[in-house]
């Protein structure tokens, strides 16, 4: 294989000084937007909350990736909306727009012919019409409800052609909608994870002790009456680094952990001969398996321990897990 040849010193500089001037100029973009966070983004917002029905993002080109990135935003932060592709809407796809609908319409120029033809569509259903544009002056944001101005200077371009600093303005822009939806609705991190159960906030927030937890012959127990011995055994065999102590009803009475272990060794004791709830830890920390699988990570970091057993409302021995089965499950 060929070795590639390596940038000289005189690339390396040109090519990190066009990279700084592309941010810069990107980042100018977006200060700028804050004096039009105005009435008019207000208003936008005052729609968008009040909509009973969903959120139709539309736009074309890089526009419409754009768009494409702001309906999921909305979508996953509270706010029902989906992306319509506008030249697929005069082909039928309008249909997916209701009279409970909100539109959301994204174009620089505010002259895309196929934003422009599905207009009085959108006015005869009555639906109101929220237009970000480059041009305040354009058909679509004259004829829109609300009109959110986007315009940028110059694009990062150094032609000034290719949408860049006016694509970012957008998007920057739908996050402050899709954001300021968030606060009004009182959405939560436990709102959010319910819409991305797949990904690892789902699984802290939504994954419940009872969902991972080891249950019947897999918990580590022993009677009251067993000797170090049998619990030494039974820690070995189920690998959760202690064992449960029960009654004779179930119930649990503590617990004895290789820390345990740890201090028993320090005493001269004949572990053939000694009962375990003589060194037993008899006010342990538990769980309920109805609690979230984080509070079980809480309570092991708050306590400094590395295993919790479950128990019932009643005291009666459930389940039993530790550090390692939260990591498993991704919690940690």
């Amino acid at each position: 294989m060929t070795r590639k040849s390596q940038p000289s010193s005189e690339e390396r500089k040109k090519f990190c000084n066009l990279g700084l001037a592309v941010i810069r100029n990107e980042a100018a973009a977006v200060q700028k937007l804050t004096d039009r966070i105005n009435e008019e983004f207000a208003t936008a917002c005052h729609y968008l909350l009040q909509c009973e029905g969903r959120i139709v993002v539309t736009g074309m080109g890089k526009s419409g990736h754009i768009c494409g990135k702001i309906a999921a935003t909305l979508a996953s932060t509270g706010s029902p909306a989906f992306f319509v592709h506008p030249g697929e809407a005069s082909h039928g796809d309008l249909g997916m727009i209701t009279t409970k609908d909100v539109v959301l319409a994204l174009s620089n120029s505010g002259e895309t012919s196929e934003l422009l033809t599905i207009i009085p569509i959108i006015k005869r259903l009555g639906v109101p019409l929220i237009s970000m544009t480059g041009n305040p002056a354009s058909n679509l944001a004259r004829e829109s409800d609300v009109h959110i101005d986007v315009s940028v200077e110059q694009e990062a371009c150094p032609l000034n052609l290719a949408p860049t600093s006016s694509t970012t303005a957008s998007l920057v822009m739908g996050d402050a909608l899709a954001v300021a939806l968030l606060e009004a609705r009182g959405f939560t991190e436990s709102d959010f994870a319910r819409s991305h159960p797949g990904g690892a906030l789902g699984r802290r927030l939504l994954l419940h002790i009872k969902d991972i937890m080891h249950t019947g012959d897999e918990i580590p127990a022993v009677p009251r009456d067993a000797y170090l011995r049998d619990a030494l055994v039974e820690m070995t065999n189920k690998g959760l680094g202690m064992t449960a102590i029960v009654g004779t009803d179930g119930r649990l009475e503590g617990v004895y952990t290789d820390g345990d272990l740890r201090r028993t060794l320090d005493r001269e004791i004949d572990i053939r001969r000694s009962l375990v709830s003589e060194f037993m830890t008899r006010r342990c920390k538990t769980a309920s398996g109805e609690m979230l699988a984080v509070e079980a990570l809480k309570i092991m970091q708050d306590n400094k321990i590395n295993a919790l057993l479950i128990v019932a409302e009643d005291g009666r021995l459930t389940g039993a897990l530790n550090m390692h089965d939260l990591l498993r499950a991704g919690v940690v």
